[in-house]
């Protein structure tokens, strides 16, 4: 799960790249407003960390120039700005939540969890499809009780597959899921993946849809 980090604290902000990262989230760092501003712009954010008081472009100004521009991306606000009006600003603004610093890691990233649920229309904690149960937090995987072990990069992309159920993601769509800035991407990553997902979890989850990309279908195929 690939989210932002805008946050201009060195200190803090490695902090929270470090711990969210130990958590599972694929995290870009970025210290100032016209950086955050011009990646939410640019990539596919599952959701963004955003602090108020960054510098070059105040947090609020950020938030409200994506929003006119169409873009959904889910933010989590977090600051300092404890005063009732300030909270309100934020969440007028378009914020989907509000975190005061300093804030505990796992409650960060169990609000990260659940904003990027619900903007894949998914209310339940845990991600099913057929007969594989998928646990965000847990990062574990069942497939008819029974645990499935995944590496790293084939958790990821399955957990990209089930928010997006029934619906075909690209090859570069997948990627920009599964790698951050600077990471090398195989030619043949996405489909090494893929292989093995499908040797753990048979072929009937992830169909390939010639010429376009991938679709985990969340139904059993009727026969």
């Amino acid at each position: 799960m690939r989210i932002l980090l805008a946050e201009d604290d060195a200190l803090l902000g490695d902090g929270l790249r470090a711990g969210l990262r130990q958590l599972g989230f694929l995290v870009d760092w970025v210290r100032d407003g016209e950086a955050a501003e011009r990646e939410l712009r640019a990539q596919p954010y599952e959701a963004a960390v955003l602090d108020l008081g960054l510098p070059r472009k105040d947090g609020l100004d950020v938030l409200a120039a994506i929003r006119r521009a169409g873009i959904a991306t889910p933010v989590l606000v977090l600051t300092a700005r404890d005063a009732i009006p300030d909270r309100i600003r934020g969440l007028d603004a378009g914020a989907d939540d509000y975190v005061l610093k300093p804030v505990d890691l796992h409650e960060l990233a169990a609000r990260l969890r659940a904003l990027v649920r619900r903007a894949h229309g998914q209310p339940q904690e845990c991600l099913s499809a057929q007969d594989v149960v998928l646990d965000p937090a847990a990062r574990s995987v069942r497939q008819g009780g029974e645990t499935v072990t995944l590496s790293t990069r084939e958790f990821d992309l399955l957990q990209a597959f089930m928010l997006s159920a029934n619906r075909v993601l690209s090859r570069e769509q997948l990627e920009q899921q599964l790698y951050s800035w600077g990471q090398e991407v195989d030619s043949n990553a996405i489909e090494v993946h893929i292989h093995n997902l499908r040797r753990k979890l048979g072929t009937a989850l992830i169909h390939t849809v010639r010429g376009v990309g991938y679709m985990l279908v969340r139904d059993t195929p009727k026969s």
